[in-house]
């Protein structure tokens, strides 16, 4: 078991050329761990088909590209330079997201080099790492759905500067004005907080507060987000 882990399909001495039968098989183990780890990827997880789809063909691309320039003097800078041209997505991706693609880049990079057993190996612990870490909830923040992002409409008349300050008081236990804007020709201005809730199910009861202060005018709120500068 230890030999076939340790041991890889192709000759790293370049003296024996790569069959078309160590081909498939490096090509469709990778596509087969790529597959593995797409799919525990998704498992519980909020992500686009076509993400899950690069993650799936990602190792096997990889693969290919580590068979081609192995033996080859430039075979690092050639790597490096496939690595770092290609754009996966066209807007920036989450820690997690960016964590994946190196994953299954690493896999890609294992079966190219023919160590299969490696690559599965390190396909099987990563997985089930992967899924404790979702099953447990690591590194979710505590109590997270008590942070909340609040958009309130009031009338240019009203000073927002403390009109709020004893309703905040009494339901939350940090807020934080994120900013100001005017709307309707500058008859309306809407405020954007960043705050903490005291406790669980009181929302509606501070907005209740809220409404009575601000004309009932439009007050919105949304879970905070947390992407946006992530890495």
């Amino acid at each position: 078991m230890l030999d076939f882990l340790s041991t890889s399909i192709i000759d790293s001495s370049g003296t024996s050329p790569l069959g078309v039968g160590g081909f498939i098989l490096c090509v469709a183990a990778a596509l087969a761990i790529g597959l593995v780890f797409a799919l525990v990827y998704a498992h519980k997880s909020v992500c686009t088909k076509s993400f899950v789809m690069s993650l799936a063909m990602l190792p096997a691309i990889v693969c290919l590209v580590v068979m081609m320039v192995s033996g080859s003097i430039g075979a690092g800078v050639a790597v490096a330079g496939t690595f770092s041209l290609v754009r996966f997505r066209s807007a920036a991706g989450s820690a997690r997201e960016i964590c994946a693609v190196f994953l299954v880049m690493a896999v890609g990079i294992a079966c190219g080099m023919g160590y299969i057993g490696y690559a599965l190996l390190f396909t099987l612990i990563m997985s089930t790492v992967l899924l404790l870490y979702n099953r447990c909830g690591f590194g979710l923040a505590k109590n997270a759905e008590l942070n909340k992002t609040l958009r309130i409409t009031i009338p240019e008349d009203l000073d927002y500067g403390g009109v709020f300050d004893d309703v905040f008081e009494e339901y939350t236990s940090s807020h934080t004005l994120q900013s100001v804007k005017t709307t309707n020709m500058g008859s309306l201005f809407k405020l954007t907080y960043d705050l903490t809730l005291k406790r669980p199910g009181c929302e509606k009861a501070f907005i209740d507060a809220l409404r009575c202060r601000n004309g009932n005018l439009e007050i919105s709120s949304s879970i905070q987000s947390t992407v946006t500068g992530e890495l």
